[in-house]
């Protein structure tokens, strides 16, 4: 199982796209409430997580998904249990995926160092020993980074590469969804 974790002051797009493009591929994700349920977005939008966080269990979690915006990527941080389970997913090789400011999580925690990634412009002193990419997305063994919510689409897109083991099917998804971009790498 997948979960994608909501904090109070999340960035909406950056959860619900990814999020309905890994339902669309049949991906088993739920959304994890980090406080209160429903969780309050950046720009005043709540969302009903199918979980909160006592009721996850870590040892069905096979990868993780943060989306950033503030105060969301900061009270993600400051979670111990979403730390500790990322510290468990890192040493078991399951998918660790952040976009805009939540790479500067893992980074932080020196998870990204020597490791391609990507973040929102402003926070790659977050994550000084990665490889900062000029891209949309980065995919680097079990990390996912994403520059912010206008790579959304992308993001999802590249979760869905990663689960299948397929480059190119997330695309493939995109394109039947009428999303089309071109991918800078």
């Amino acid at each position: 199982m997948y979960y994608l974790f909501l904090a109070d002051g999340f960035e909406e797009t950056e959860a619900i796209a990814p999020l309905d493009i890994l339902r669309r591929a049949e991906i088993p994700v739920k959304t994890v409430a980090v406080g209160e349920n429903p969780v309050c977005g950046a720009h005043g939008i709540s969302i009903c997580a199918d979980l909160t966080l006592d009721q996850l269990d870590p040892a069905s979690c096979e990868g993780m998904i943060l989306p950033g915006g503030m105060p969301g990527t900061l009270n993600l941080q400051k979670c111990p249990q979403v730390i500790a389970l990322m510290e468990i997913l890192n040493q078991k090789n399951g998918l660790i995926a952040a976009i805009c400011a939540a790479p500067m999580i893992p980074g932080s925690m020196g998870l990204l160092d020597g490791k391609n990634a990507v973040c929102f412009p402003g926070f790659e002193d977050q994550m000084e020993h990665a490889n900062i990419l000029d891209a949309n997305v980065a995919a680097d063994g079990n990390f996912i980074t994403a520059r912010g919510a206008g790579a959304a689409m992308e993001f999802g897109a590249a979760i869905v590469d990663y689960y299948f083991n397929k480059p190119g099917k997330g695309d493939r998804l995109l394109s039947q969804m009428q999303f089309h971009y071109e991918r800078k790498n």
